[in-house]
């Protein structure tokens, strides 16, 4: 009997954002393969019979290739089981999930796509952000930092004229070099912009500052994501710079038997 891989979305990291399903999966599942950015609290939930094993890479150092990581879940699942392949938010937001995908059809190798909350969403969640609204922005970008090098101020510069909101994962530390790029195409140098970090954990932090302030923000701890447009004024002030969540144990409560 084949088995089946599930690609799962485990959030920005407060267990308490998973899909009851995401969750269901990970209690049953016979091996689970998961990204370095899941949280320690999300990985308690894994049946303790399961094989998990990290394959995940971080600040560019990889532990595994890509391709050992497809031969993994081909294999596993030619074995019988059901393979889990978890992933830090949601799987098809700069997840490698279609590197994947192809991987599995190429095997005839049965899948499914569990979706989970991305990183852009709990981050403004958290900051009390709406990415978008009626008189600020109707356009949403998600961007990678570590691509912006390639992308050219053309590009950029619709985004300005548009009045978008730009989220940028993974923004890495040169703010020098990403708040010249917003410049040169066109952002305001009073354009708000938010640094958040670790969003929706106990560790949350977030720092406000604008385009042209950017080069002086804090290095805050990994992973980080930036929100660039108006939107950002209406953050919830009373988080700004620093926002302290509560433990995770006294957050999950009685989540980890929310299920049969």
């Amino acid at each position: 009997m084949n088995g089946k891989v599930y690609l799962v979305g485990a959030g920005p990291g407060d267990p308490e954002l998973l899909t009851l399903k995401a969750l269901r999966l990970l209690r049953t599942a016979d091996v689970v393969l998961h990204d370095d950015l899941v949280t320690p609290e999300i990985l308690k939930l894994i049946s303790p019979t399961a094989e998990v094993q990290n394959v995940g890479k971080r600040c560019g150092t990889k532990t595994i290739r890509q391709e050992e990581i497809n031969f993994l879940m081909v294999a596993r699942a030619g074995s019988g089981l059901q393979v889990v392949r978890l992933k830090s938010g949601d799987p098809l937001i700069f997840g490698r999930a279609g590197e994947e995908i192809e991987a599995l059809r190429r095997s005839e190798v049965e899948y499914e796509i569990v979706p989970g909350v991305t990183s852009a969403l709990g981050a403004a969640a958290a900051a009390g952000i709406p990415l978008t609204h009626r008189q600020a922005s109707s356009t949403l970008v998600l961007t990678a930092g570590h691509r912006a090098s390639e992308i050219d101020d053309a590009s950029w510069g619709q985004f300005a004229a548009a009045e978008s909101t730009l989220v940028v994962y993974m923004p890495g530390s040169n703010y020098s070099e990403i708040s010249s790029r917003l410049t040169t195409a066109g952002f305001a140098d009073e354009t708000p912009c938010a640094i958040i970090s670790r969003a929706t954990t106990h560790e949350q932090r977030i720092h406000r500052t604008t385009v042209s302030d950017l080069h002086r923000s804090p290095q805050l701890a990994s992973p980080t994501l930036l929100v660039v447009g108006e939107v950002v004024r209406f953050a919830d002030r009373t988080l700004v710079e620093t926002a302290i969540l509560p433990e995770p144990e006294q957050r999950l409560g009685e989540f980890g038997a929310a299920l049969p």
